[in-house]
């Protein structure tokens, strides 16, 4: 298990409400995602594992960053020490238990590089790492658990009762891990901080900071693109799943016009500029 005397979250403790409790990515930490960002070394070492992308399946791509995915490549490496490469936004917090508990408990040492950030449940995993480098321009994120949800004010009482023990079970792993006083770290969670990569180090979140040349800025993909889209559709407010619609619309006309009516580079390009216009749109709230 991990060098660090770090505690246990038990995720199976919150198995019967996993289902009332759908944890997401903020906007706020999708709009500072640069998905680009990867390490600068060319042909990644058989112990390097990279946490790029949101936490959990990603309902657009069908990618994301799973338990079962880090659970084979943990089981590749062996008792070997192991580096984690991180850049993501976060997302599902139980995922986010489940890998910060794999990577605890791994018999070799764990060193874990931020590169861009690591917000949310990405921070909860960082945390597992028995040494924790960051960018000088990276960030941690860390904030109280957030969800979507539905119903009367009895309803939003027992959510708010229901989502306590998450927060308390993050406030615990990042006071262990750093030795930061509780109080400091509930009141950062509650405010959602956003802690740059010197003041990390200086803070205790992180034990160094990465060199420049580590880092490289690579560029975005159209999936990235299109969850910037998102991020920007529900900030302004859309329910989650008028996003998706909107969404899905958005990558069926880009479809349609690249591929099903034979059209041209260039006779494509209109129809995927009125699908964003379709979207500027609804962002206004003018459609």
């Amino acid at each position: 298990m991990s060098l660090k005397k770090l505690p246990e979250l038990n995720a199976s403790a919150y198995a019967g409400i996993r289902g009332h409790i759908q944890s997401y990515v903020l906007p706020s930490a999708m709009s500072r995602w640069t998905p680009g960002i990867q390490a600068a070394a060319g042909d990644s070492p058989d112990n390097v594992i990279s946490i790029l992308d949101v936490i959990g399946e990603d309902w657009w791509t069908g990618e994301g960053v799973t338990a079962n995915r880090i659970a084979g490549a943990l089981r590749a490496i062996g008792d070997r020490d192991v580096t984690v490469n991180m850049n993501s936004p976060g997302g599902d917090m139980f995922e986010g238990i489940a890998i910060y508990n794999q990577l605890r408990m791994h018999p070799g040492r764990v060193t874990v590089n931020i590169l861009g950030i690591a917000a949310s449940a990405a921070s909860v995993i960082a945390m597992a790492g028995d040494e924790i480098r960051i960018g000088r321009p990276s960030f941690l994120m860390i904030h109280n658990c957030w969800c979507l949800a539905a119903g009367n004010r009895h309803d939003f009482a027992a959510l708010s009762e229901q989502m306590a023990p998450f927060d308390a079970a993050m406030a615990d792993v990042y006071q262990e891990r750093t030795g930061v006083d509780l109080k400091r770290i509930t009141t950062l969670m509650d405010k959602e901080s956003w802690i740059g990569g010197s003041a990390a180090v200086a803070d205790g979140w992180a034990d160094s900071l990465l060199e420049d040349a580590a880092i490289k800025h690579g560029a975005d993909t159209q999936a990235s693109a299109v969850r910037r889209i998102e991020a920007a559709l529900r900030a302004s407010g859309l329910p989650r799943s008028e996003a998706q619609r909107v969404l899905s619309d958005f990558k069926s006309s880009l479809s349609d016009s690249a591929g099903n009516g034979g059209l041209s580079d260039s006779a494509a390009k209109p129809v995927a500029a009125q699908a964003l216009q379709d979207l500027i749109a609804t962002m206004k709230g003018t459609k």
